[in-house]
Order: C-alpha cells, then sequence, then structure tokens
C-alpha cells in the first residue's frame, strides 16, 4: 500500500544555505560581465602594433649588431685556423729535424739521454729541461730553443683560436635568440590586427596600400633633381642645399628605393630595415657607414638635435638609445624605411624624437 506521509519540508538552514549560494552566484556573474574588458578599437590597436614594431625594431638593430660580428668573428676564427695549422707544420718539420739527428746518433753508436729526452712524445718533458742544451752540440741546442718557441707560438695561437671559437658560439645563440625575439613581437602585432573586424583590418591596410602607391609614384618623380612637388605623392622638400656631394648622391640613392619593402635584418638592394637603408644609400655614393643604427649615431659629425640645422643628406638619428635611423630630405621631411608590413618612404620627420644629426 502506497505510503501517503507528507514529504519533510527542508530544513531552515538547508534553504537559507540555498538561496545564498544562488545570491553569491548571480553576484559573481555580474561582477564579470561589469569588469569584462571591451575590445580594443581601431586606434587603441594601432598604438600597440606600433610599439610592438618599435620593440622589434630595437630588437632588429641589436640582429644586425650580431650578424656583423658574427661575420668579423668568423675571418677573425679562419685566419687564426690558418695560422695554427701553418705553425703546426713549422713546429713538426723542427721535430723532424731533431728525429733526424736522433737516428744519426744511432747509427754512430746508440742515442744519448738528451736526445731520448728531446724526442719524448710530451714536448713539454724536455722543453722546460733547459740545463739539457748545455749537453748537447749548437746545432741541436739552436733546435731545441727554436722549437720551443715556436711551441710557445703554437700554444698561444690555439687558445686565441679556441677563444674566438666560443666568442664565435656565444653570438651566433645571441643571433638566434634575437631572431627569435622579433618574431614573436611581429606574432603579438598580428595577434592584435587578428582583434579587429574584417572592416577595420580592410581599412588599415588599404591605409598602408596608399603609402605604398605614394612611395613609388615619389620615387618615379624624384629623379630630375627638382625638390618641388610634382603632385600629391611627393612632398614639398624645398631646393635647400645637401650637405656634401656624397650626401647628395646618398639621398638621390635612398630615394631611389622609395616603395620597398622593410625587411629586418635587410641592407638592399631590394628589400631594407631603418639602417640598412642609410648603409646602403651612402654605399651608392662610395662613402662607407657602419650597419646598425647606433654605429651609424658616432658615424660623422654630430650638429645637435636641431631640424632647423640638418641638410638633405644628412643622417637622422631617432630616440635615445637610436635604434631608429633615416636621411634628411629637406623641408622636415625624412626618408626612412619604417618598420615590418611598411616601405621605404617619406615622413614627417618631428613624428620622431631626433637624438642626433649626424653629417658625413
Amino acid at each position: 500500500m502506497a505510503s501517503h506521509r507528507r514529504p519533510k519540508p527542508a530544513s531552515r538552514t538547508r534553504i537559507t544555505l540555498m538561496t545564498a549560494a544562488a545570491a553569491t552566484a548571480v553576484a559573481f556573474s555580474s561582477q564579470a560581465g561589469a569588469h569584462a574588458d571591451p575590445a580594443p578599437t581601431k586606434d587603441e590597436v594601432k598604438a600597440q602594433v606600433d610599439q610592438l614594431n618599435q620593440q622589434a625594431e630595437i630588437t632588429t638593430e641589436k640582429y644586425n649588431a650580431a650578424t656583423e660580428k658574427e661575420q668579423v668573428l668568423q675571418k677573425q676564427v679562419g685566419a687564426l685556423q690558418d695560422q695554427v695549422a701553418r705553425q703546426q707544420a713549422q713546429v713538426s718539420g723542427i721535430q723532424q729535424s731533431l728525429g733526424e739527428i736522433a737516428a744519426e746518433q744511432y747509427r754512430n753508436g746508440g742515442i744519448s739521454p738528451t736526445v731520448q729526452l728531446m724526442l719524448s712524445s710530451t714536448p713539454d718533458t724536455f722543453l722546460t729541461q733547459a740545463g739539457a742544451v748545455d749537453q748537447i752540440g749548437a746545432s741541436q741546442a739552436e733546435a731545441l730553443k727554436t722549437l720551443k718557441d715556436e711551441q710557445r707560438t703554437l700554444d698561444a695561437q690555439k687558445a686565441e683560436a679556441q677563444s674566438k671559437l666560443a666568442e664565435l658560439d656565444a653570438t651566433t645563440k645571441s643571433l638566434k635568440a634575437d631572431k627569435e625575439a622579433i618574431k614573436a613581437k611581429l606574432a603579438q602585432a598580428q595577434a592584435l590586427l587578428d582583434t579587429l573586424t574584417q572592416q577595420e583590418r580592410d581599412a588599415m591596410a588599404a591605409a598602408e596600400a596608399k603609402a605604398a602607391a605614394e612611395a613609388k609614384a615619389a620615387a618615379q618623380n624624384a629623379g630630375s633633381g627638382d625638390r618641388a612637388s610634382r603632385g600629391t605623392a611627393r612632398p614639398v622638400l624645398g631646393n635647400a642645399p645637401a650637405a656634401s656631394s656624397a650626401a647628395a648622391a646618398a639621398l638621390a640613392a635612398a630615394e631611389s628605393k622609395l616603395g620597398a619593402t622593410y625587411v629586418y635584418g635587410a641592407s638592399g638592394p631590394t628589400t631594407f630595415d631603418c639602417s640598412g637603408l642609410v648603409q646602403w644609400a651612402y654605399a651608392q655614393a662610395g662613402v662607407s657607414v657602419p650597419r646598425t643604427s647606433q654605429e651609424q649615431a658616432h658615424a660623422g659629425t654630430n650638429i645637435g638635435t636641431n631640424l632647423a640645422d640638418a641638410q638633405p643628406g644628412d643622417i637622422l638619428v631617432f630616440y635615445n638609445d637610436a635604434h631608429h635611423v633615416g636621411l634628411y630630405a629637406g623641408n622636415g621631411q625624412a626618408i626612412h624605411a619604417p618598420h615590418t608590413g611598411a616601405v621605404v618612404r617619406y615622413e614627417d620627420a618631428s613624428v620622431m624624437p631626433i637624438s642626433a644629426i649626424i653629417r658625413i
């Protein structure tokens, strides 16, 4: 027979706990909704991307310096290894001569203790025995002295080569780390761009494409020598004289690359980073300048930071750490390779803080 007993009502304590838990859940849900970070605007994303590009450029100049150091060390290591090989041949030749002396003595009645000492498998065993020299003939003494000197030279060269190899290994590792850091910054920038709507991304891409098209059009108009404006693509640069004939030639070379793509670590002739463009441009003028922006900041005469004192072709160094450079084009304009995703172009030089103006 089915029971008709009424179910026992829930205790007051249990009801109170359930109510409190529900209220807490609602409160947490409301707080989460209230504190959720809004999606960044297009301008905010652009500002963050610009900052990441600047950080990537700082690392790019470290990468350029490491690349340059690696190339120098590779040459030094190669030269040292050649020296070691030649010195080893010299030492081996002397040892062979001493061996021939020993063979002659053996044929003439046995090997003296001194010669046995000379033929020891470890050169240090007999090289440190200076008293042995007094017990043998003059020619053998001279051979021993020469061998001792040559062995010391060989040991020093081996030690130097080993040190340079270790330095080269550390530089190569630093180079790889810098390259990965640059990739990480660019990936972060791309991830930020991916948070935008397709319409916003299209608008930013259109702006970059317009800048690239204007840069290419400006390049086509840059060859006649008239530095006035030739339409909307090229800014008014004025007719101020260049700092020198080399500066004029370097500026003309840079202008011929308007519209060229920025690639970190590139120094021409088709792609560039900022310091790569400056180095390449001056090379076309027959002038050698260093590879990195920090080195270029000390490559010539520093005429200060006042843009009014700059002349076309001067190197403009930007930021206190000198991680960006360009060439002064006249009338307040710079020509430079800005960052990944951009092209060589003209830009108002005052948009970045100038830390030095260098005249070559």
